[in-house]
């Protein structure tokens, strides 16, 4: 993204939300409601803080307040701790007419968003989440785990082909592997003995397991997959502990899976949830030479 993107963008994003003049109509400047906002949620604060935290120049944060003061929305007074420093406090006018101004805001808000499907509510807000996580200014994403909703299932073989490809050097042969995978899946499985999550942050999948049947008393692990962009959440050793847990209730007696040599992180997550390495060959796979590796974890009798 270059510099006028980004200008371009902020420029399109001030047009929006109405900030070229009077915030939502209002006598004040955004600048002045960003203050506005720190005074009503704070008690009171030093001057100084409130300067170094918006990042505002003295003199302009100084006739922000006094006009504040004229209008009956703030009182300063000295710290009773040193003279020299002041203090800056919200009146009760000052937080209601804040109150009023947020209020305005969300119903222009849900106003925009009114006509905009659920499905580009997610995306638009997954950007917006990107932007500021990427602007250091967003915690780091929490994420949930879910069955899979139309749609899924098409994600889970896209990504594993475009992520093995990247990361692997996987062909296609790789996808048609997992697009079969999935179609026997989605064709009909047994929801008291099979099963798949979908993890999510910010609304987007970012990542994938199943448990299928492989007979009577086994169950494989099929299709694990996390995001780059999700990785170091600890997403993956949650959904393989979710795999493991559906199918010790659903009484399996062991648990297999199939990967390959090399995938390091994948293999300690394995390994931290008691599955061994039984068996490995070398083979030519999906356009490479490969090692592949069976691993099986035993269920304990009476769990």
């Amino acid at each position: 993204m270059t510099v006028a993107d980004v200008r371009a963008f902020t420029r399109f994003y001030t047009r929006v939300i109405g900030l070229l003049d009077r915030y939502l109509d209002s006598p004040y400047s955004a600048t002045e409601v960003r203050v506005l906002f720190e005074l009503a949620h704070r008690d009171r604060c030093e001057v100084a803080a409130l300067r170094g935290d918006l990042g505002l120049d003295a003199g302009y944060l100084s006739r922000i307040l006094n006009r504040f003061e004229a209008d009956g929305l703030a009182v300063r007074e000295p710290s009773p701790t040193d003279g020299r420093r002041q203090l800056v406090r919200p009146t009760e006018h000052g937080r209601a007419v804040f109150a009023a101004l947020d209020e305005r805001s969300s119903n222009e808000v849900a106003a925009l968003l009114a006509e905009v499907p659920e499905s580009d509510r997610r995306r638009l807000v997954t950007a917006m989440t990107t932007i500021r996580r990427t602007l250091g200014d967003a915690p780091p994403p929490a994420y949930a785990l879910r069955p899979p909703r139309p749609g899924d299932l098409g994600w889970i073989v896209q990504r594993h082909g475009a992520r093995y490809s990247e990361e692997c050097g996987f062909d296609t042969t790789f996808e048609a592997l997992v697009a079969g995978v999935v179609a026997d899946f989605g064709g009909g499985h047994d929801p008291e003995r099979e099963a798949a999550w979908i993890a999510e942050v910010d609304g987007e999948p970012v990542g994938s397991v199943l448990c299928v049947r492989e007979d009577d008393e086994t169950a494989k692990l099929r299709l694990l997959l996390v995001e780059p962009s999700a990785r170091g959440l600890g997403i993956g050793a949650r959904l393989v502990d979710e795999c493991v847990r559906f199918a010790r209730r659903s009484g399996y007696r062991r648990m297999v899976l199939w990967t390959v040599e090399g995938l390091d992180q994948a293999r300690r997550i394995y390994q931290r949830q008691g599955f061994a390495l039984v068996a490995e060959r070398p083979q030519r796979l999906f356009g490479r030479d490969v090692v592949g590796q069976d691993w099986e974890c035993r269920f304990p009798a009476g769990r």
